[in-house]
Parts: C-alpha cells; structure tokens; sequence
C-alpha cells in the first residue's frame, strides 16, 4: 500500500459535530484527538486482534475491555446486555466513554449500548474492517437486531470522534477486504464516477486511502442533510433491499459458517437496481476484478418473504432505490409485489 498522509473530515449535524481522522497509526494514537482521562469502556470481539483493544486501553486513564463473541449474532439483546451490565459493573457514569475497536458489528452494538446507558454517553469509533470504514463507522445508525430482523431495534447517536486507522487492514483477510469494497463501489455508483473508475483501473490496494475517503465524503454529505433518513439518506440504502433479503437466507450468520457476507450481498443486490444494461456490464466487470461475486443461486420465494419484512415497507409499499447511470439515482416507491420482476420472477 503507498503512504498515506492522512485525512480530517468533519461532519456537521446543525449545531454538532464530530471529526473523521483517516491517517494510518491513529489507534495508537488516539490520546491525541479524545480525552481519555475518565473510565473508559472498550468494546471489542473476540475475532479482532486483541492488540487493537489493547493498545486503546493502555491510552486510558481507566479502561475496561469488553469482549463478545464475533459474528453478526452479537447484535442481540442478551449480548447487548451483557455489555451494559459490564458497564455498570466498572461504575461508569454519565460522564464516561464507549470506544468500539472493531467492525459493523461492534460498532453498532457498543454506539446502541452507549446510547441508552444512563439515557447517552459519549461514544468512539474506531473501525478495523473495510466495509466498517468506508460505511458504517459514520452517520449514527446504531442497532440489534430482533430474531432474523436485522436492526430493527436502535437509535440515532452520534460518536464523538471517528478514528480510521488502516494500518488495520494489514491483519484482515482478503475476503474481508473485498467485501467491504462493495459499499465503495456503491458510492462509486451513486454518486462518484472518479472513485467507480478506480475500481476499473486501479490498484485498490494502492488506493485504499483515497477510496476510503472519498466513500466517507459521499458519506457524510448524504447524513450532513438528512441525518435521520426522512430522504435523500434513503439512497444509501441502494443495493440493500435485496442485499439483505440475500443474506437473510444465504448470509454467514448465527450457527451459519458458510454462505456470504454483507457486502458480498449488496453487491448483489444492486445489479438489478442498475437500470443501464452497459452500466450493469461495467459493474460485473468491477465484480470480478475485485473478486465480488456476480450472481448466485438462491431460494427466490424465501429472498422475497425475508424482503417483506424489510423495515423499509410499509403498507404493502416499498422504497427503492434506482441507478439509471452512472453518477445519478432516483427514489422510486412500488408495491412489494413489484419486487418480483427484480428477482427474475414472474409478474
């Protein structure tokens, strides 16, 4: 990977706001950007490098290291409260701080424990995987799930600081790697044609650092205007209708070892919401220089009945979001039925 200096991004949400630091050796660094002089509780998961946790707990003044299984059957409430009884265990109070050392998966269940703790306390993010960087890192959204409902239970909280360290990338598997891509390549596709072409003739590993900022401007512009997805924040949604209703029935999750992953599953999702049949050609090629899978068999009955359950439809209606080329997208809202022909279902 070239060097990479390092980047400040600042999101503004009316009257707050919170930095973005992208710059390689920033966990080790963290001291300089947060004030860790209060206890501070440091959510990790036992598939992360236990040196990451660490080296954040060795900056505090008082830390504890709280770590759950890995795996996206993290996010529930029985391990939601097992963190927040080892918050109060360590006597945290209002004042105090959550750090979350590791992927989507930590960071949404360490910001969610965080934002009903004593009614909110401060939180930190410090991503360590791909798609946690270049996505779900930033813009508040914080959850468990409910059963085989994803995020269907959470809150809106800010962290406080984002630190984006990608000398952590060095220890994540290739597979790994790639699969957080698919939420840059979305990016790439809605809204940012320089990034889509990097993924076409680039090195991404090379370009990391620029592709995880330029995902995190995209980002933060949609959030900065509508934090709490009343609309134009619905297009990040792009890929994902189908994407989870995929990884619902085909996703590596619970007991399941095999399968997908997340972004494995959005990358699928979004080529039939890419109404351009060049611009679909172009996509599968990005696919399979990356190593994205570009289609897959699956039980498309289950696909849709995991689809209706999406939190996204509401009376018999749902909200898509479409790609017509590159760069551009629309919001089109259709009966859930409509959802069949974009299954390759029959009408």
């Amino acid at each position: 990977m070239s060097e990479f200096i390092g980047t400040k991004l600042t999101m503004n949400l009316g009257e707050r706001s919170y930095d973005i630091i992208v710059k390689r050796g920033s966990l080790e660094n963290l001291y300089q950007f947060a004030r860790l002089d209060r206890r501070v509780a440091v959510v990790t998961d036992s598939g992360v490098p236990a040196q990451y946790a660490q080296m954040v707990a060795d900056q505090c003044k008082d830390a504890t290291i709280i770590t759950v299984p890995q795996g996206e059957a993290s996010k529930s409430f029985k391990i939601l409260e097992t963190v927040l009884r080892q918050m109060l265990d360590f006597g945290m109070g209002r004042g105090d701080l959550v750090v979350a050392v590791g992927g989507g998966v930590v960071g949404d269940l360490a910001g969610f424990a965080a934002s009903i703790y004593m009614r909110g306390i401060d939180f930190i993010n410090c991503p360590t995987t791909t798609l946690s960087m270049i996505d779900s890192s930033i813009g508040g959204k914080t959850a468990v799930d409910l059963g085989d409902t994803k995020n269907i239970v959470g809150a809106f909280w800010q962290p406080k600081l984002v630190i984006v360290d990608p000398d952590t990338l060095s220890t994540l598997p290739r597979r790994h790697f790639i699969n957080g891509l698919a939420e840059a390549v979305k990016a790439g596709l809605l809204a940012d044609p320089e990034l889509f072409s990097i993924f076409e003739k680039e090195d991404v590993d090379d370009r990391i650092g620029d592709i995880i900022c330029r995902s995190l401007r995209f980002k933060k512009s949609i959030v900065e205007q509508d934090e709490t997805e009343q609309g134009m924040r619905k297009a990040l949604n792009f890929g994902h209708t189908i994407g989870h209703g995929i990884e619902a029935v085909k996703g590596i999750k619970g007991r399941r070892t095999t399968g997908l992953f997340h972004g494995e599953c959005v990358a699928l999702g979004m080529l039939p919401m890419i109404e351009s049949k060049a611009l679909q050609k172009r996509v599968r090629g990005v696919y399979r220089r990356l190593g994205l899978p570009t289609r897959t068999a699956y039980d498309k009955e289950k696909v849709l009945a995991e689809m209706l359950h999406d939190k996204k439809a509401q009376s018999g209606q749902i909200t898509i979001i479409k790609v017509p080329g590159l760069g551009c997208w629309r919001a089109e809202t259709i009966p859930v039925e409509g959802l069949r022909p974009l299954l390759g279902m029959e009408d």
